[in-house]
């Protein structure tokens, strides 16, 4: 960048005006991103902190939080870079965020510490992996930025599906957990549904066939007699039926987490949610997430070599095509990866999946398949 501290890369957007004459309170307006915590968990003492470390070196005007993450302060000049820095790091112990053709700030949902639904610990993730790619943060080393979000259940409150190159999203792969004594309540009038969030609101007695069976977007669901019964093996975990009822359900047991890659805001060619690539994959600290750490890296090793400038990994993807992609991922093609079934009636073959190679005896073919 035209701006920065020392030994980084990123962190700061340098702005400068381009008609200081006429307007020299803002000559310089340097844009500074602070780590955020996991979870945006800021004790008032930390605020207060930087609320004091921006008025004395900045505008104190921020912006708090943008779609990268980070806590945002706008407007400083060149020479109070390196002093606040320092006062960020030694007196607040926070850092700066990533800016440029960098990994950019991981940023993750609330996770275990306060939702019942989150299928992995959110925050411990994205805090490790924030220490274990502190150099990827700081020194832009990609062809362009690239950026963690991490949902704790497939509610994605952090929007990673639209927002995030590389989403770990929670999900479950047992049965829905069935309290069927609660449904009664539900039905029954006795329990508010949507937790409550609807109570201002008449709209009548609580109807479950119009409310949740219909709304279900699998028609996975039906009453039996006065029981809920939910084909899982249709259910696509859209976490309505659990949003309205979260005393009755649940998500399942066996939890871990759904990987899409590729999601972005318009630059070249428009908006894309993110592809998945693996639908299931455990998410433990207890091999430090090595699992997802060897994902991340496979997919930094192709990207770094074939992706071009300003083009993030979704659009390289979309280039080469998802078959090509998949491969190097080393992921077997399975059904969920098939975005609209029939539409492409051709199938490519590689010369080593096919017998004899593309090389073959014109002759010897004949005999075998006669006209």
């Amino acid at each position: 960048g035209i701006v920065g501290v020392f030994g980084y890369g990123g962190g700061i957007v340098g702005r400068y005006s381009d008609v200081p004459d006429q307007f020299p309170g803002v000559e310089h307006f340097h844009t500074i991103r602070v780590n955020q915590p996991s979870g945006l968990y800021y004790s008032t003492e930390n605020l207060r902190g930087l609320m004091d470390l921006w008025e004395k070196y900045g505008s104190g005007m921020t912006n708090m939080h943008g779609s990268t993450g980070d806590m945002v302060l706008l407007g400083t000049r060149t020479e109070n870079l390196e002093p606040l820095f320092w006062d960020l790091t030694h007196d607040l112990g926070q850092d700066l965020g990533g800016s440029g053709s960098n990994l950019r700030t991981p940023s993750c949902c609330l996770g275990e510490s306060r939702c019942q639904w989150a299928c992995y610990d959110t925050q411990e993730i994205c805090y490790q992996l924030t220490m274990h790619y502190q150099d990827e943060i700081h020194r832009p080393a990609f062809p362009y930025k690239f950026k963690f979000k991490f949902s704790g259940c497939p509610n994605d409150c952090v929007a990673a599906i639209a927002r995030s190159d590389f989403a770990v999203i929670g999900t479950w792969k047992d049965e829905i957990q069935i309290d069927q004594a609660m449904v009664k309540e539900y039905m029954a009038g006795n329990i508010p549904s949507n937790a409550g969030a609807h109570s201002g609101r008449d709209w009548g007695p609580f109807d479950i066939q119009k409310e949740v069976i219909d709304l279900c977007p699998t028609e996975c669901m039906w009453m039996e007699g006065d029981e809920l019964k939910i084909d899982n093996a249709e259910c696509t975990r859209c976490m309505h039926c659990i949003n309205v009822m979260p005393r009755a359900l649940a998500p399942g047991k066996e939890r871990g987490a759904t990987i899409c890659i590729g999601a972005k805001a318009p630059i070249l060619d428009g908006a894309q949610f993110a592809t998945m690539i693996i639908p299931f994959i455990e998410v433990t600290a207890e091999n430090e997430f090595e699992n997802v750490i060897d994902i991340i890296e496979k997919i930094w090793d192709w990207w770094m070599e074939v992706g071009k400038n300003r083009e993030r990994v979704g659009e390289t993807m979309q280039r080469v095509g998802l078959p090509t992609f998949l491969s190097v991922m080393e992921v077997e093609p399975m059904p969920q990866h098939v975005k609209e079934p029939r539409s492409n009636p051709y199938v490519f073959w590689k010369e080593e999946e096919v017998p004899g190679g593309w090389e073959r005896d014109i002759v010897e073919f004949r005999k075998r398949h006669a006209a």
